[in-house]
Formats: C-alpha cells, sequence, structure tokens
C-alpha cells in the first residue's frame, strides 16, 4: 500500500488530489499547513509528499529541509512558476515541481514516475481477476499466465493503476506510444480491443463515447 501526504492549504485543491490519488488506488492524507506537515512526517511513514511551496506557518521550501533526513520523495505543486523557484525546489532536492493550476493525469504520471524511481510502485496489483507483477512484468489470470506484448502490457498497467478515470485517446497514445495522437488513427482503439479480449476485460474495459475507454471495477 502506497501512502502519499498531501500538504496543500487550499481546500478544494487538496481535496481534488487526494480525491485523483485515491481512485488511482493510493492511500492518502492531507494537512493544510507546513508546522502540521512536520507534526504529521514524524508521526506516520510516507512514500511520497505533495508539497506546495506557499503554506502557513512554514513554508515548502523550509519544509523541505526538515523532510530531508527522512529520505521521503518530495514532489512541488504550486502556483510559485518563477524560474528561480523551480531551480530553488529542485536544487533543495524536490524530485519534481508541478505548477498550478495541473491536469490530474498528468499529476498521476508524475507521481507514477518518481514512485517507479524509488522503487515504491513495484507492489503487485490485483484488479478486476488479474494479478499483475510489475517488477516481472508477468499478469496472471486463475494462475495462468498471460502473455502480452510490451505495448500491451504498458496499456494493460495504464488503466490498471488509473481505475474508474475516463482515459482520453489522445491521452492513452501519448502514455503508451508517446509523440502526437493523430484523430483519426485506429492504434488505441485496436490494441485496447485486443487487449480486453486477452485478459478477459469485456466487462470492465468500457469505452466512452467521444472520450476514450475507463477500466469499471468496484471496491
Amino acid at each position: 500500500m502506497i501512502r502519499i501526504l498531501i500538504v496543500e492549504d487550499e481546500l478544494p485543491i487538496a481535496n481534488l488530489i487526494r480525491l485523483s490519488l485515491s481512485k488511482a488506488g493510493y492511500t492518502c492524507d492531507c494537512v493544510y499547513d507546513g508546522a502540521a506537515a512536520a507534526d504529521q512526517i514524524a508521526a506516520q511513514s510516507y512514500d511520497l509528499i505533495l508539497l506546495d511551496v506557499m503554506l502557513p506557518e512554514v513554508d515548502g521550501f523550509t519544509l523541505l529541509e526538515y523532510i530531508r533526513p527522512y529520505e521521503i520523495p518530495v514532489i512541488f505543486l504550486t502556483a510559485k512558476n518563477a524560474v528561480q523557484d523551480r531551480v530553488k525546489g529542485l536544487r533543495l532536492g524536490a524530485e519534481d515541481y508541478i505548477v498550478k493550476p495541473f491536469e490530474v493525469l498528468e499529476l498521476l504520471a508524475r507521481v507514477d514516475v518518481v514512485l517507479r524511481r524509488y522503487h515504491k510502485n513495484d507492489a503487485p496489483i490485483t484488479i478486476a481477476g488479474l494479478e499483475i507483477d510489475p517488477r516481472s512484468m508477468q499478469v496472471r489470470r486463475d494462475g495462468m499466465e498471460i502473455p502480452l506484448t510490451r505495448k500491451e502490457y504498458d496499456l494493460l498497467l495504464l488503466f490498471a493503476r488509473n481505475p474508474n478515470i475516463a482515459l482520453y485517446r489522445e491521452t492513452i497514445y501519448r502514455r503508451v506510444w508517446g509523440g502526437e495522437f493523430n484523430f483519426e488513427s485506429k492504434t488505441v482503439d485496436l490494441h485496447v480491443q485486443r487487449l480486453r479480449r486477452k485478459v478477459g476485460w469485456e466487462g470492465h474495459l468500457r469505452a466512452i463515447p467521444k472520450v476514450g475507454y475507463r477500466l469499471e471495477v468496484t471496491g
């Protein structure tokens, strides 16, 4: 179980982040000022911290210096978009620096990258009847391995890590294939159809008209 601390003083933004990360399978706590964050970090272990810069009590840059001995990766999530602020945050040891406003899917992607960098996102995933091992890149249903191509596996992992979230075709293409999406291309649709059949997700991987696809799971 991946536990993430959100340090954000704007309640609507904190709730949006927490909801999005929770839907993606992460466990999240929120605090709303720097002093409370320091207390929470001392009391609870975290795999990642999302940190605003402009906070009451203790600002994010100062808090990062306090966090450093705990060796917890930090992503800054802030409205301070000046180059000197980004450079300062990265030089202080942040893994990434995201400027508000942001797209939820971009945030999820960057969280995933940092967690993989620290080998924190390698835990097996059990979802919609499948067992997925990110370390070995093996996929099983009822104990039987399902052979997938690399693109099929990347596509599967994208959906598995973003359950119940509608993913646009262009987002899927950028995350799995890279580059710009050609709206006349059927690459995403053909791969999704093949993946759906191979892993038995006919009842879970739904097409969303004029959007893309969503992996629907309960519980």
